[in-house]
């Protein structure tokens, strides 16, 4: 990570001396309201048109839930949502221009043109109704309430597993909130630039802490990619020093983070958020932090925002890691369930893992249903290895009958303050003596803090 001339000493000691890890400067609660109330009070079918750098400023609320009540479909409502949006950004931009223009006193105004010259009335620039109507000003915000709700419920599912991972990894549990606004829990969630599961991993980033390929991506599994989570914001922190400009880099990156400290001369998130004019800092970098408070908020009431929530109950089962490929018909038949059960325990398997044309391969941390866990080892032990997975890893090894070296695969660990290689090893489930061989240490001693060593995840699989 190329931090440039930033020195994260001083977030560090201000973070210290204020005793809380996530401050709430009183500039950004704006933001944080602002969003309450699009994840809480705004449905689906309902759209904020807002301004994007005070949004406190809001010119108009599109509802379409009476079209959708009164018999249109969804994918009706959908489409005229769509068109009165761009109508309502067009028209309001037209206002704003002509309001500038006139240059208006505000005894000249009548109605619409009033309300507006009035709600900008506080801003004392005399181009804020030109700036008002910018491209970049002018935003609309569809309401979020259905997906939030949902959110909170199925979250329940995998939160207690997620805290007991960040306590192991000594990151602050409330930041296991922050997949309700990356991805509102949606397990199957990907973006257009290729981010995928609950903490939307890009590629590239994933691939640091996880298993990505054709047969597994453990981005898609949220235990498995909670802890690559916790590593992944540990080392914001290490490097950025307050807690506020990790979560923002988590979004926004955290070489750019460190340039808009640099830029601004501040480590403050609310200076940065107002004075930093990054070309890559747009609006979802610029909001990102007041979205985690505005969660924060919700998560810790619930039931003030959306009454009792049918509350999913928490993910139980148990890991075992195959020493060997096995099918994933055969191991949902030693696990006493189904195919479909077992695919559902393990999102990070891919279709064609679940379609059985590829073995689960070895080293994949296969979970199980509590039901069926007792006694799986043994009982996969008992099981002939399956010919197709026999001839793939005849492949795999041999090659014009000489024997190939087997490849293994590795994820990286950034070594933390006080870490030994004995509890790093413990963590990744693989020995001490394995990790000093693939790092080629002499010593187990030798590890220092910052320091970037391989875990040997797995060898070749078919």
């Amino acid at each position: 990570m190329v931090l440039g001339a930033v020195t994260p000493a001083a977030a560090a000691a201000d973070e210290v001396v204020r005793g809380e890890p996530f401050p709430r400067p009183a500039a950004l609660e704006p933001q944080v309201r602002f969003w309450r109330s699009i994840f809480t009070e705004y449905s689906a079918n309902q759209v904020v048109v807002h301004d994007a750098l005070r949004l406190d400023k809001i010119y108009r609320v599109l509802d379409l839930r009476d079209e959708l009540e009164s018999g249109m479909s969804q994918s009706e409502v959908d489409n005229l949502r769509r068109v009165d949006t761009d109508l309502a950004l067009d028209e309001l931009r037209t206002r704003f221009l002509r309001l500038h223009s006139l240059a208006p006193s505000p005894d000249a105004l009548a109605g619409e043109d009033r309300r507006l010259f009035e709600l900008l009335a506080d801003d004392p620039a005399p181009d804020r109704f030109l700036a008002a109507a910018g491209e970049k000003r002018l935003r609309s915000q569809r309401g979020l309430r259905e997906r939030f709700a949902e959110a909170i419920r199925v979250s329940r599912r995998y939160l207690p597993e997620m805290e007991r991972i960040f306590r192991e990894e000594g990151v602050p549990v409330e930041l296991t909130r922050l997949p309700l606004i990356e991805s509102c829990f949606n397990l199957h969630a990907y973006s257009k630039a290729g981010a995928a599961g609950i903490w939307q991993f890009m590629p590239a980033t994933g691939r640091r802490f996880l298993r990505v390929d054709n047969l597994v991506d453990e981005r898609r599994d949220p235990i498995t990619a909670t802890r690559a989570a916790a590593q992944f914001l540990g080392h914001l922190h290490d490097a950025l020093g307050a807690w506020p400009l990790a979560i923002t880099a988590y979004n926004h990156g955290p070489e750019g983070i460190a340039r808009a400290v640099e830029e601004t001369g501040s480590t403050d998130i609310a200076t940065i958020v107002r004075d930093y004019r990054g070309a890559a800092f747009g609006f979802a970098s610029r909001n990102f932090y007041a979205e985690f408070l505005a969660a924060l908020d919700i998560d810790g009431d619930y039931q003030k925002y959306f009454g009792e929530l049918p509350l999913e109950r928490p993910l139980r089962g148990r890991e075992h890691r195959l020493e060997r490929s096995v099918g994933i018909e055969t191991a949902a038949r030693l696990a006493h369930t189904d195919r479909e059960e077992l695919a559902t325990l393990n999102p990070a398997l891919s279709a064609m893992v679940v379609g059985g044309r590829r073995p689960i391969p070895a080293g994949y941390r296969l979970r199980l249903p509590e039901s069926g866990a007792t006694a799986f080892a043994s009982r996969l032990a008992d099981v002939p290895a399956e010919p197709r997975v026999v001839r793939a890893a005849a492949r795999s090894v041999v090659h014009k009958g000489k024997t190939a070296p087997v490849r293994t695969a590795f994820v990286t660990h950034r070594v933390r303050r006080g870490q030994t290689l004995s509890h790093i090893a413990k963590q990744h489930r693989v020995s001490v003596a394995r990790l000093m061989s693939a790092n080629r240490l002499r010593k187990a001693s030798t590890l220092k803090p910052g320091q970037t060593i391989k875990i040997p995840v797995a060898a070749n699989a078919a």
